[in-house]
This record gives structure tokens, sequence and C-alpha cells, in this order.
């Protein structure tokens, strides 16, 4: 047995197990309407590079913003030679989490735009961050810690990582708060991440257990909508408070979750194969091109000519014959009928399609 496949069937089988399911809290499976973040972006120059910068004449943005920075503190290089090799222009990206403050540090990454080899030891100069609004709502600055390395030789060189991207821990600073009126709110509604009526239904009983009075109304399957005013809680903030930790089980669709570049596979819990018949075989074309060099001999005419010779074969192998898998109502049953098979991953994977495409395998296919 192949120590691929043996990955494999480990990985079937921490989760063969039939397990019950484990309450979630609601913070966890739920977002809240209106406290989301928000996506910040800037465009920067980073400084100090160990020659690792961008080429000018390839990054003509980058001698542009350079120009404009030098201008703003007041140094003049108007028609001079300004060629440096240790700067890179960038893109900022940062998320504005809710409720953040004027003052409050946030996490930024940095990644280079030109032909910047290296980000390196380099600092990001002060660099303003916008929102989709086009106002400014944070500023950055710092140190970069990039994650990548780069060695070089005369006729070799070798990278390991991503040189040419970074991050900078609490590099930003929020200098402005976004308007949301969170204590004036009288509802709010639930969002699901995982869309699902049982699971919606659920959330509904569970809150309105906690509080012993109807004050959650499921919507739809993505949607539960709770009265806060009903709640007779002091603020909004203290409701959140309330429900947020309100554990629920929540419901999950069938699932069957391939990934052809590795060969791993994964079936949820509730997935179930039909009673089936499988037969399976591979079939190999080989064609192997080994060409030879005929030369004159010394001293005399001709030229030297290339024959070509091609060996071409095809090789079939046994397979594993009609073999059944019988219909398994758990987990367990289902991982052991499939193993029953003594295949590769690569050939698990076909199986488990042309299973789905007989109808016999009832849950979703996922294939990444």
């Amino acid at each position: 047995m192949k120590p691929f496949f043996l990955v494999t069937l480990f990985i079937l089988a921490i989760i063969a197990p039939p397990i019950e399911a484990t309450p979630i809290r609601l913070k966890d499976l739920v977002e809240f309407d209106g406290v989301r973040s928000n996506d910040l972006v800037g465009y920067g120059l980073v400084v100090g590079l160990n020659g690792t910068g961008d080429g000018l004449r390839n990054s003509p943005f980058t001698e542009e913003i350079m120009t404009n920075i030098l201008e703003r503190l007041g140094v003049n290089i108007t028609g001079e030679q300004f060629r440096p090799n240790n700067v890179a222009a960038v893109l900022v990206t940062a998320r504005l989490p809710p409720f953040a403050r004027a003052g409050s540090p946030i996490d930024i990454t940095v990644s280079a735009i030109g032909d910047a080899s290296s980000l390196l030891g380099g600092t990001l100069v002060m660099t303003p961050l916008n929102a989709a609004d086009g106002n400014i709502y944070a500023v950055a600055q710092g140190t970069i810690i990039a994650g990548g390395v780069v060695a070089e030789g005369d006729a070799a060189n070798i990278t390991q990582g991503v040189p040419t991207a970074g991050s900078i821990p609490g590099g930003a600073t929020v200098e402005r708060e976004i308007d949301f009126e969170f204590s004036s709110l009288t509802r709010l509604r639930l969002a699901l991440r995982t869309p699902d009526f049982t699971t919606a239904g659920r959330i509904e009983t569970a809150i309105n257990a906690q509080f012993g009075r109807p004050v959650a109304l499921m919507l739809d399957a993505g949607t539960v909508e709770i009265d806060i005013e009903e709640m007779q809680m002091a603020s909004p903030a203290h409701a959140m408070g309330r429900i947020e930790n309100i554990t629920v089980e929540p419901e999950r669709r069938a699932r069957v979750v391939v990934d052809q570049s590795s060969g791993t596979i994964v079936l949820g819990q509730d997935v179930r194969i039909s009673r089936v018949a499988v037969s399976q075989g591979n079939l190999t074309l080989r064609i192997e091109e080994m060409p030879i060099v005929v030369q004159p001999n010394p001293f005399a005419d001709g030229e030297t000519v290339v024959v070509p010779r091609t060996n071409a074969g095809i090789a079939e192998e046994p397979g594993i014959g009609l073999a059944e898998v019988r219909g398994g109502t758990s987990l367990s049953e289902v991982i052991a009928g499939l193993n029953a098979l003594g295949v590769s991953p690569r050939d698990m994977i076909d199986i488990l399609k042309a299973i789905k495409a007989s109808g016999a395998l009832h849950a979703e296919f996922i294939v990444r």
C-alpha cells in the first residue's frame, strides 16, 4: 500500500467514529447586521532596502511618488538624476474592525507592485489608507516583517517564501471613526454564515428560551431578526453580550470534498452511499524517444545524421474487478466499504465521481 494512500486513509479514519453534533456559540455561526469590518487600501513607498528595490526605469510610478514625498518634506529634486535602488512602490491593505476608535492600532499588509525582489528590512513611509467612500480612515508607517528569503550568486539563485510581501503588526493608526449609531437600534438581524432553515429555527428557539418570551423570529434560511426592545435590556450592546454566547447545534449538509492536486478526500458525517458495484482498472500508454546520432568515419566525406528511434507500448493493470460497496447507514460503514476497494487516492476520487453520477452517493460533491 502506498504511503500517500495511508495518509488519505488516516484523514478518513479520524472522522470515522460517529460523533454527536457539537453545540457552537452563536457568535461563531452568524454575522450581526451592521457589525462588520471595512477594507482599507493605500499606495505608499518602502525605503531602506538593501539594493532589492524597484528599477526606476521599469517602474516610473516609484520615481513619481518618491519625488512627491521629498517635495512635501521640502526637498527639491527637480531636474536631478535621482535613481536609487533601495526604494519600492507598494500597496498597503488593512481591515478596519467594527467599533474601532481613533488612536486604535490595526495590522496592515504590504505588497510590492513594481519589480522589487524583496521588501526584507524595509520601512514603510507614512501612507494614508482609504475606504471605498474615498475618505482616509487610518495612516500606516513602520518596519516591514517579510516572510521570505532570497539568496543568489553569479549563476544561480533560490527563493523561499514570498519576500515581496510582508506585514506590520499594529502598523496603522485609526484616524477617523465610522459613523454607526449602534445604541439607537431597535431591531437586530443575525445573518447565518451557512444558510439553513433547520439551523435558523434552532437559533430562534434557543434565543426565545433564553429570555422566556418570543424576542427572535426566523425570516428565512439565512436571517433571524431580534426585537431588542422586547428583550428589555439596558442597551443593544447588553443584548448582544447576552445572546452571542448562546450555543446551538448547527445542521450540516452531507458533503464530499476532494482536492485533486494533493489527493485529499474528506467525507462529512452525514454522507451515505447506497449499495453499488464498482469495477476499476488503469490503462497506461508509454511513448519513449531515443534518437541515435550516426557520424561518418574520420576523414571521410559525409555528414552527421540523427536517426529517430521510438519505443511505444500499452500496459493495462488488472484493476479490482467487480467489487460490491455495501450501503452504509453511518460514516464508519461508508469508509469501510470504500477502503475495501483497496485503490489509490487518485482512483478513489474517480470512483467517488462515478458513484455520484450513478446516483448512489447521497451528498454534495465538491472538487477543488
